[in-house]
C-alpha cells in the first residue's frame, strides 16, 4: 500500500477577489513536490484562474502558480460552459489546460481519494 495520495482541487473563485484560488494552488503544488497526484477543476469564475497573461501589480501571480503545477505534472482542466458564458475562448487558457464538461470533473472526482472544493 502506497501513502501517495491523489487530490482533485474545485476551484471556483476568481483569480484576484479572493485568496483561496492562491492557497489551493499552493497546496496542489506542495502536494505535488510531495508525491501526490493533482488534478485541479476550474468552474465558475475561478475560470480566470487559468487566464493566460496575468500580469497583478498588488497581488502574487496566480497565472505563475498555474503554469508551475502543470509543470510539476497536475492535470488541470477548465468548465467549458462556465468559459461559454464568461466570453472566455480556449486560446486564452494557459497551455496545458484542458476545456472539458462536467463529465471531465466527474472523472477527477472518482479518481481521487480526497476532494478540496474553494
Amino acid at each position: 500500500m502506497t501513502d501517495k495520495k491523489t487530490f482533485t482541487v474545485i476551484i471556483g473563485d476568481n483569480a484576484y477577489t479572493k485568496e483561496r484560488p492562491y492557497t489551493m494552488l499552493r497546496f496542489a503544488y506542495t502536494a505535488l513536490l510531495e508525491g501526490h497526484k493533482v488534478h485541479i477543476f476550474l468552474v465558475e469564475d475561478g475560470i480566470f484562474v487559468g487566464k493566460k497573461g496575468q500580469n497583478p501589480s498588488t497581488y502574487d501571480n496566480v497565472g505563475k502558480w498555474m503554469k508551475d503545477v502543470i509543470e510539476e505534472g497536475a492535470n488541470v482542466k477548465a468548465c467549458g460552459v462556465c468559459m461559454k458564458a464568461r466570453g472566455m475562448s480556449e486560446e486564452e487558457l494557459i497551455d496545458g489546460i484542458e476545456k472539458t464538461t462536467m463529465n471531465g470533473l466527474l472523472e477527477m472526482v472518482v479518481d481521487a481519494d480526497t476532494v478540496l472544493s474553494n
